[in-house]
């Protein structure tokens, strides 16, 4: 009886301090659960909070690097359209030029041309009147008539005192001294012949005449006025136009495709729509150290003279073999200390500032003969804080004849788009 009652009670439920402890652990753990699930949640709000922020400032300093990085347009140099067809200012010169001045003094006793007047090699131009040199001639004339008469008595002393050496009716000696007064005689005479010509051909500069044909372009002397021989007076300008002489000064850059031989084109301002043929027929073959340029000498036929010597003119080199040079717009030019530059975009994006030589100016462009090549990406409108390795964006590529609009349109930049 006993013993089934305790049976029947350890079977009945755990005893009080059992179910206690039990009961302590299980709520212990839950807390335990719950601390860490309000772990987890916090965790949870900290990273959702923080993480937005995180790409807000990565994106804040994305676009703050690159706001910073400045826009740009650029260019890539075209060829020079007038490379080929070279145009210079020309000096018009006479085939001969010379002044005319006396040889003999004397006053002018008339002239017989102007200004304007054609002559022909050896035609009279004017005469002077020199009495002194008319008087000199006269004795230098009577001197060798004297010098004749004394040469013939020396002749015949000689000749006789020859004779009377044979029969020894004389010495020696004096047949030697009348042989010496004989050559001696003879050679006053070839000094009195030779004044009297002198003095003939001065007179004959009396006679002014042409040395050549030409044209008289100037006078400088009337009748009654003294000339001075080797004075400074000049009588006369003579000029030879038929065939004109024509210099230009060749810049360096295309002195190398100017051979002799080669056509060109001479034009002048006052005879519009005339072109007349003209041919290189020397050069100076050095470069001038004062303004680096050759010196080219062109020949034109002027047998109609419609051109007057003197004439500015100019000359298109229509032959020449020079290479094409590279045009810029004109605003891609930096003046700087160190000289005219320009920035060029590398393939990195960095900038680099290259010195360049300038060719000729026209104007919205300009020729470019050293410093920049055909493929390089030069900048439109550079600011004046660009340096050379300073990051730029490429927002824009224009062509050619967009740039050349650009630059000739003053105070007009290229537009460039925004940065998304």
């Amino acid at each position: 009886m006993n013993s089934s009652n305790q049976t029947i009670m350890k079977t009945a439920g755990p005893t009080p301090a059992t179910t206690v402890a039990e009961a302590a652990a299980a709520s212990g753990a839950k807390l335990r659960h719950a601390a860490i699930w309000a772990g987890v949640l916090i965790m949870i709000g900290a990273v959702a909070g923080l993480v937005p922020r995180w790409h807000h400032r990565a994106a804040l300093r994305f676009e703050t690097r690159d706001l910073a990085i400045q826009n740009v347009a650029v260019i890539l140099p075209g060829p020079s359209h007038a490379a080929n067809d070279l145009m210079l200012p020309a000096e018009v010169k006479p085939f001969v030029d010379a002044p005319i001045y006396a040889r003999s003094s004397g006053y002018l006793k008339r002239w017989l041309v102007d200004i304007g007047a054609q002559v022909k090699q050896g035609d009279l131009l004017a005469e002077t009147d020199a009495p002194e040199l008319r008087q000199e001639l006269a004795q230098a004339k009577a001197v060798l008539a004297q010098n004749e008469a004394a040469l013939a008595l020396a002749r015949t002393t000689a000749a006789r005192w020859a004779e009377l050496l044979k029969t020894a009716s004389v010495s020696e000696q004096e047949a030697a001294e009348k042989q010496a007064d004989l050559e001696l005689k003879l050679a006053n005479l070839d000094a009195a012949r030779a004044n009297v010509h002198r003095l003939e051909e001065l007179q004959s500069f009396s006679n002014i005449k042409a040395p050549f044909s030409g044209t008289i372009t100037a006078r400088g002397v009337d009748v009654g006025q003294l000339v001075v021989a080797n004075s400074n007076t000049e009588l006369f300008h003579l000029a030879q136009t038929d065939t004109l002489r024509v210099y230009v000064h060749v810049p360096q850059s295309a002195a190398r495709s100017i051979v002799p031989g080669q056509m060109a084109e001479l034009t002048v301002p006052e005879l519009p729509g005339r072109v007349f043929a003209a041919k290189i027929v020397r050069t100076s073959g050095a470069m001038s150290s004062d303004s680096r340029t050759l010196l080219v000498e062109l020949q034109v036929d002027n047998s109609h003279h419609d051109i007057l010597a003197g004439t500015f003119a100019q000359v298109r080199f229509t032959e020449s073999n020079a290479a094409p040079l590279l045009t810029l717009p004109a605003n891609t030019l930096l003046f700087r200390a160190e000289g005219l530059q320009v920035g060029v975009v590398g393939d990195t994006g960095k900038v680099e500032l290259h010195n360049i030589t300038l060719g000729r100016d026209f104007g919205p462009t300009v020729e470019v003969v050293a410093g920049v090549g055909p493929n390089d990406r030069v900048i439109l409108n550079p600011a004046d804080s660009l340096v050379s390795g300073a990051t730029v964006h490429v927002v824009e590529a224009s062509g050619e004849k967009a740039a050349i609009a650009e630059a000739s349109a003053p105070g007009h930049g290229p537009e460039t788009k925004p940065n998304k």
